[in-house]
């Protein structure tokens, strides 16, 4: 026979101890999962993609057009954009060009993932400001692997100090750059190659040196990344990027940064 208030736990029903709160589990805290944004208008392709991505701990929000992306990514904002070029509506260069002109959106890392792989259509992404660039057919593990590198770029701290280089001022800790007083936008790609450049006056940087000290992950870039991102940096802190003040070409070497007297 089953002993005498076992089911109390041995006190009698009413006793003090036996009306004290059941001990609750403690709460199980959940990380935060990155958000990624995929404009892709093939159903089997974003499955595909998403099923990946979400395997490798990720969360996904896919949009077969563009149409409704930057209302929704201001409202939420991604860790990351992949978009497809040839997507019905606002087509993916549209789009990163729009993600780039938004100021809550510019920092924001983007990977076109397109059928356009020529070698015009990559210069082309990377000069609307694309981090990445990633043709079809491709490889899901490959993805998987580039969106890791794109986002531990950005991942990395900054040095927190003010910089300031003639017209030019950079702030780490706001992430934000002015020209002549005027606030500029940039990707956080060129902030941090920007950046990098100011803090290390005079000196001459190859670009593979660059692209081993601001990518870091150099696996899926080229040295011709470089060249476009300092086109698109000199258009936004030279008064006349043709012929440039700050961020000087070294014929045969690289590139140097220089303050003007």
């Amino acid at each position: 026979m089953e002993p005498k208030d076992v089911k109390y736990g041995g006190f009698p029903p009413g006793s003090a101890v036996s009306s004290l709160p059941m001990a609750l589990p403690p709460a199980t805290i959940r990380p935060v999962k990155p958000n990624i944004v995929i404009v892709e208008d093939d159903p089997d392709i974003s499955r595909l993609v998403r099923h990946h991505l979400e395997s490798a701990g990720f969360s996904v929000r896919v949009y077969p057009t563009g149409n409704a992306v930057l209302s929704d990514a201001e409202r939420q904002r991604p860790a990351l954009f992949i978009l497809d070029i040839m997507v019905p509506g606002k087509d993916g260069l549209e789009l990163c060009r729009q993600i780039r002109q938004a100021q809550l959106l510019a920092m924001i890392p983007v990977i076109f993932l397109t059928a356009k792989s020529g070698e015009p259509d990559r210069v082309l992404g990377l000069e609307l400001g694309a981090d990445d660039y990633i043709p079809k057919p491709f490889s899901p593990r490959e993805l998987v692997a580039r969106v890791k590198a794109v986002l531990r770029r950005f991942e990395r701290p900054l040095m927190q100090t003010l910089v300031r280089a003639g017209e030019i001022e950079i702030d780490p800790a706001a992430m934000t750059l002015t020209v002549s007083g005027n606030l500029v936008t940039t990707t956080a790609t060129e902030f941090r190659l920007l950046d990098y450049f100011a803090r290390h006056v005079g000196r001459v940087f190859t670009r593979d040196q660059l692209l081993d000290s601001v990518w870091r992950d150099t696996a899926f870039v080229t040295p011709r990344s470089v060249d476009v991102y300092v086109r698109r940096i000199r258009e936004k802190i030279e008064p006349d990027p043709e012929n440039p003040r700050y961020l000087k070409t070294v014929r045969g070497a690289g590139y140097r940064f220089e303050v003007p007297k």
